[in-house]
């Protein structure tokens, strides 16, 4: 062998070495409801498939410069073979203006992926795929992701940026952000409006509510304060002081899940996050920011994952939400304050029972086939870090029935028509209810009770 094949067999070598195809990893259950996944390419993307995307790009955001024959760039796109680009054309999907470009799109990514669309939701359909397959995002695709979202939706050039947040698997709910200065609660705004410093009335004022009413119920240094599901499904998310601590608390109606987090005892010199809804989601989950460092907070989590609270590394500690009826919450907790009627807006939704009854309206991809979706559970961490969820009604009549339900430092106990997570000493140890999918998805290595009980 010369110099000169020697040569050009090392180059051979090391461009296979920069695009080896990877296969992705994945559970029977995925392969039996999603089938296999492609092989998936490594590094950066061809420089003629990048021309091509920015070129789609630029029709997705000008809107008038594109026609059904205009095919080159995406035909370019489409015979790359890269299941990765297939993120970005679902992005254009979210705002594609014209049935016409939302059907090339369509088009090219599910000749990428080589899937056949079962349903008349082809995005959703298409992005549960990639999420099932754990398909990532190509190099540079945050650059072209921002372009589409900024384009449409103003108000997010602070928030796309480099993080530790997955940004492929970031999507539009469909609501703008909600960047209101603090203290502009009843400001009308084209958003989610979330609440500062909320009006609150005694139990005995809130004659609105009934004994059945689903209420969200925190206990912070001995005051107890009620939060309506039917404000908090118009709100989700307030920004409350209790019990001489600050309180983010937003409530993802898509998970099921009202939270509770403390947003004092920052870092020195940082001021106090003001939680916002963002108007994106992750895995069917809100994305919160903090409205004063524009850094974004993955909210199932509490982690400050872009920006410069995440430079500080910054998890918020949690506090336990119970849920439970208006009835329980008032009886056990008599002194207890609510927020008053006047915030819901006039509104009085019930998601989980009309609009969500169905399943999840947005994608998740495959959910642990351990318990249905929409099962709901109580969620918490061990002090060994170990995440475990607890069927809620399993656990429920358990407890009434006078059992005892312990995992490493962890018991349950009952608390005003709901259960809470404590320790040994009764100390709270920040639980909260969830739907399985959403707790799961968060916490992929959950165990399951009644299942550990038995190992």
């Amino acid at each position: 062998m010369d110099l000169k094949t020697s040569l050009a067999t090392v180059l051979c070598l090391v461009f296979w070495a920069q695009t080896a195809l990877a296969q992705a990893d994945v559970s029977a259950h995925v392969v039996a409801q999603f089938g296999s996944p492609p092989t998936v390419p490594e590094g950066a993307l061809p420089q003629r498939v990048q021309a091509a995307l920015g070129e789609v790009v630029t029709h997705a955001t000008a809107q008038s410069s594109w026609s059904p024959t205009d095919r080159a760039a995406m035909d370019v796109v489409a015979a790359s073979n890269d299941p990765r680009v297939a993120w970005l054309l679902t992005d254009m999907l979210r705002f594609t203006w014209r049935p016409e470009f939302g059907a090339a799109l369509t088009q090219a990514a599910t000749q990428i992926m080589g899937i056949e669309l079962k349903t008349i939701r082809h995005r959703p359909e298409i992005i549960d795929h990639l999420i099932a397959w754990d398909i990532p995002a190509y190099p540079g695709y945050l650059q072209h992701k921002r372009a589409v979202f900024t384009n449409y939706v103003p108000g997010w050039e602070r928030i796309l940026v480099e993080g530790d947040i997955d940004w492929h698997l970031v999507s539009w709910g469909g609501v703008n952000i909600d960047d209101r200065p603090f203290g502009t609660t009843d400001d009308i705004c084209d958003c989610i409006p979330a609440i500062d410093d909320p009006e609150v009335t005694s139990a005995a004022e809130a004659t609105w509510l009934e004994d059945e009413d689903i209420v969200f119920g925190l206990e912070i240094g001995g005051e107890a304060r009620a939060y309506p599901r039917q404000i908090m499904e118009v709100r989700e998310l307030v920004n409350d002081t209790l019990g001489g601590r600050d309180l983010a608390i937003p409530y993802c109606t898509l998970c099921g899940a009202a939270q509770a987090f403390f947003t004092d005892g920052m870092p020195l010199g940082t001021a106090r996050p003001v939680m916002r809804t963002s108007g994106l989601l992750i895995r069917s989950n809100k994305v919160m920011y903090d409205l004063e460092s524009f850094s974004v907070f993955d909210t199932f989590l509490g982690k400050a994952v872009t920006g410069p609270l995440a430079d500080l590394g910054v998890t918020l500690e949690q506090a336990s939400v119970v849920t439970t009826s208006w009835g329980h919450w008032k009886a056990a907790h008599p002194e207890t304050t609510v927020l008053a009627e006047a915030l819901a807006l006039g509104r009085d939704y019930n998601l989980r029972n009309t609009r969500d009854a169905k399943g999840p309206i947005f994608p998740i991809g495959d959910v642990d086939p351990r318990l249905p979706v929409h099962e709901d559970v109580i969620g918490v961490t061990t002090a060994s870090g170990q995440a475990v969820a607890f069927p809620r009604n399993t656990a429920f009549a358990a407890l009434i029935n006078g059992a005892e339900i312990t995992v490493e430092n962890v018991r349950l106990v009952l608390d005003a028509g709901g259960i809470r997570a404590v320790d040994a000493t009764g100390a709270d140890l920040g639980s909260h209810q969830a739907f399985w999918f959403a707790w799961s998805q968060f916490y992929p290595g959950t165990q399951l009770w009644p299942e550990l009980a038995a190992e």
